[in-house]
């Protein structure tokens, strides 16, 4: 494991192999992600001009010129009137979690939301029963917003998603 510092910057199209592969771990192994296949290099493709297109920020933690994390911040909803609110999502390869790197991007796509002009940011957590990724948002300021129990089954379980959210603007 190398010991340098990450640096965290907009992803590019030659990060999103890497991307695909942190992304196939949390769909295949866990309920982080309730999606149950793994998206393709194109899909990733397609996401990152997207957000690109809507001036939403994708970022790495790159470590070396490894990637090993990423972050990024999507529309929470299609409706017009939710333009100004984003959803993060943060993924963290499994050989370097616990190295704060979710600390660092979480922080960052806070700083690139707010300077895209969003005003909102909204934080939709599985409960699995670990609270790291609630306790990483409560540290960036995030509150609980609610709970929406047994929405999502994977794994041969249900799970709840905890709301959180906080403001990015005074």
């Amino acid at each position: 494991m190398t010991t340098s510092e990450p640096v965290i910057r907009p992803a590019v199209p030659g990060d999103l192999a890497a991307v695909a592969e942190i992304n196939a771990h949390y769909v295949t192994h866990t309920v982080a992600t309730f999606d149950e296949t793994p998206r393709t290099l194109a899909d990733w493709r397609r996401w990152l001009a997207d957000l690109g297109g809507h001036g939403l920020p994708f970022l790495v933690a790159d470590l070396a010129g490894d990637v090993a994390g990423y972050a990024y911040a999507g529309p929470w909803r299609p409706k017009p009137a939710y333009r100004y609110t984003v959803e993060d999502t943060i993924y963290v390869a499994p050989g370097h979690v616990g190295r704060r790197l979710g600390t660092a991007l979480l922080g960052a796509l806070v700083t690139a939301s707010a300077e895209a002009g969003m005003r909102r940011m909204v934080a939709v957590i599985a409960d699995s029963g670990d609270d790291r990724s609630a306790a990483l948002h409560r540290r960036f300021g995030f509150t609980e917003a609610g709970r929406l129990t047994r929405v999502g089954f994977k794994h041969g379980r249900w799970i709840d998603t905890l709301l959180m959210q906080r403001s990015l603007s005074g």
